[in-house]
């Protein structure tokens, strides 16, 4: 066989020459990397014995000292003749590996923030790799870098943190909290040491992806090991497996995609006047009838939330009543989200809206299996190009029912129950605050919220305030009770004065309707962004308040004007100096906060007394959501828990 493993060196030689001369046309050093001279300048941590481990043979990118590095090309083909006792000792390592005998022989190598540097070995590395080996047998020995609050140190401890409990060198990534995210996606807390049979579990699904997937094929800037943490956040073990070539590659573009996608917010604009020729067009192409269908993940029986959807689903029904069908699906212990979506695309659903944020998942999965479906969740700033999200203005309300309560109250302090810190809520406490100092500059807003552990209406009553600002009415009809604005009579019932509510069956019937007549892709290219957040308030009707028949006269009147200035857009709840708990100036009343900055506010107005609690202290019912929306939902760690 040494003759075989003669040609196998020719052919290895000239692969080292190619990479050789390209690299040189590229103006990057032909040879392998030296340790020595990437860590002259730099301080040492500390040094580490790891002991031996398989590691990945494509991420040995060099050689501890500089003897060795110009006998071989910057991928370790070897470059010196056939002659040379290299070349000699290359091809006998070579006839071993043909042979029945093997390369067994450990190699030594230092690992150097995620790399590994051969210091005993090179050839059999070279052999190795030049037979397309995945991994090598090799005793390790890390150099630590000090710590500093840099990226790429960063992360590389939370990698040490993820290989002190993992033992594996299998997976290498470049962003923060990208170790932790893969270990949650298993079911594993950080600390979780992993067991031999669990490594084993988590090492055959990531060769069985690296097998399917063919890395070259990668969207651009995504590396093998993002695509596969995405895939594994998103789908089961038994989905990835059964997976064919195209759902994997759908899969895998719907997940770069996600990468750092920016979110357009999407306000009620008029559509644009259509050219004459475009008219005929879509007459042709586009279609006069929609099947569409509704997700829901509770019963609209035993959901307010849910019911509130279902009565929009009718009202849009009604609306276009011979230009879309609607169904409606419930997530049940029989059929899975995942399964209603399906159900409904094999029914012949073009458009789907998925009612609830804890959906996301499912629609996410939905867009990358059906291309052709517009799938739509009723979430706010999600970035899934695929998936769009639709909320609404609630805090325009929140305003006129803060203006009713400053008018009204007489102790100057107003109850105000929140329900958890998700996008929105805080410019809704902060809205209404306002609206109360436009009626009383001697407002102060009493804050709870509904997330905690305490009863918040009992702690309001303590709280020495004669109104109360509860949850939204879901759906216009129902009996107040204690929804929406009240006040709290000396007997301690409540008497309602106004009820800002949710009208979705207006966003349901107006985007239909734009559907129909091809206004979909506006959004999308007006914004030039990856994904859109359609967010409609007063203006197109999906924000309304109902103002109960024993408000005062002037009260009402004042209530009315503010309602249609508002509808109007010629009133704007937050163009005026505005101050924030800690004194920090957010408006002094002469610019336009942008939508994204009403969304995403973290602060609170300097009339609210109370603050927004961390994820400590919410409710375990509560913390699913505001993982999903929570306003510092980017700074929590993983949840574990989906792969167990």
């Amino acid at each position: 066989m040494i003759n075989d493993a003669l040609n196998e060196y020719r052919n290895a030689r000239k692969r080292g020459n190619k990479r050789y001369h390209e690299d040189l046309r590229k103006g990057v050093s032909p040879y392998l990397k030296v340790l020595d001279e990437i860590i002259a300048s730099k301080p040492i941590g500390g040094r580490e014995e790891v002991g031996m481990h398989e590691i990945p043979i494509e991420r040995i990118v060099g050689t501890v000292s500089a003897g060795r590095m110009t006998a071989f090309s910057s991928d370790f083909m070897p470059l010196l003749y056939e002659e040379t006792e290299f070349g000699m000792k290359w091809i006998s390592l070579c006839d071993a590996h043909l042979s029945s005998t093997g390369i067994r022989d450990p190699i030594r190598c230092y690992e150097y923030m995620g790399n590994f540097y051969v210091q005993e070995g090179n050839k059999r590395v070279s052999v190795l790799r030049y037979f397309g080996a995945p991994t090598i047998t090799a005793s390790v020995l890390r150099i630590v870098p000090p710590w500093d609050d840099s990226e790429e140190t960063s992360v590389y401890y939370e990698f040490l943190e993820f290989f002190h409990c993992s033992k594996t060198y299998d997976f290498q990534f470049f962003k923060r909290g990208e170790y932790r995210r893969l270990s949650a996606a298993f079911g594993f807390t950080p600390e979780h040491r992993w067991s031999a049979e669990e490594q084993l579990k988590v090492k055959n699904l990531y060769h069985y992806f690296r097998k399917e997937v063919n890395a070259d094929a990668l969207p651009r800037g995504m590396t093998l090991d993002q695509a596969f943490l995405k895939t594994v956040e998103t789908y089961s073990e038994e989905e990835i497996r059964e997976m064919s070539p195209e759902g994997m590659k759908a899969a895998i573009e719907a997940a770069a995609a996600e990468v750092d996608a920016a979110v357009s917010v999407s306000l009620e604009k008029e559509p644009e006047e259509k050219s004459v020729l475009t008219k005929i067009v879509d007459a042709v192409f586009l279609p006069d009838h929609l099947n569409v269908a509704f997700i829901h993940a509770l019963s609209p029986l035993t959901s307010d939330w849910v019911a509130a959807h279902e009565e929009g689903r009718r009202y849009a029904e009604n609306i276009l009543t011979d230009q879309i069908s609607a169904k409606s699906y419930v997530v049940s212990e029989k059929e899975t989200a995942d399964q209603l979506f399906a159900k409904a695309v094999e029914e012949g659903a073009q458009v789907i809206f998925a009612t609830t944020p804890s959906l996301i998942n499912a629609c996410r999965k939905a867009a990358a299996a059906y291309p052709n479906v517009k799938i739509l969740n009723c979430s706010v700033i999600m970035p899934y190009p695929g998936v769009r999200t639709y909320y609404s203005r609630i805090y325009e309300a929140k305003f006129i029912s803060g203006a009713i309560a400053g008018a009204m109250t007489q102790k100057d302090r107003i109850g105000y129950i929140a329900s958890s810190p998700i996008f929105g809520v805080p410019a809704g406490i902060n809205a209404f605050a306002l609206g109360a100092k436009l009626t009383n500059p001697r407002s102060r807003i009493c804050l709870r919220w509904s997330c905690e552990e305490e009863n918040p209406m009992e702690v309001i009553r303590k709280d020495d305030v004669d109104i109360v600002s509860n949850r939204d009415l879901p759906i216009p009809g129902r009996p107040q009770e204690n929804w929406g604005l009240n006040r709290i009579e000396n007997d301690g019932t409540l008497s309602p004065l106004a009820a800002p509510y949710w009208n979705w069956g207006e966003f349901y019937a107006r985007l239909l309707r734009d559907i129909l007549q091809g206004h979909w892709e506006d959004n999308a290219f007006r914004s030039g962004a990856d994904a859109v957040n359609y967010w409609w308030g007063m203006h197109s009707g999906v924000v309304q308040i109902i103002l109960n028949d024993e408000l005062p006269e002037g009260i009402r009147s004042l209530a009315e004007l503010l309602k249609k200035e508002l509808s109007g857009e010629s009133l704007l709840p937050f163009f005026r100096k505005i101050v924030a708990q800690d004194g920090t100036v957010k408006s002094d009343g002469k610019r336009l906060f942008t939508p994204e900055e009403i969304l995403k506010m973290d602060w609170l107005c300097d009339s609210v007394e109370g603050e927004i609690p961390p994820f400590e202290r919410i409710l375990p019912m509560a913390r699913g959501n505001v993982r999903l929306e929570g306003i510092y939902r980017d700074s929590l760690p993983p949840d574990e828990g989906s792969l167990t």
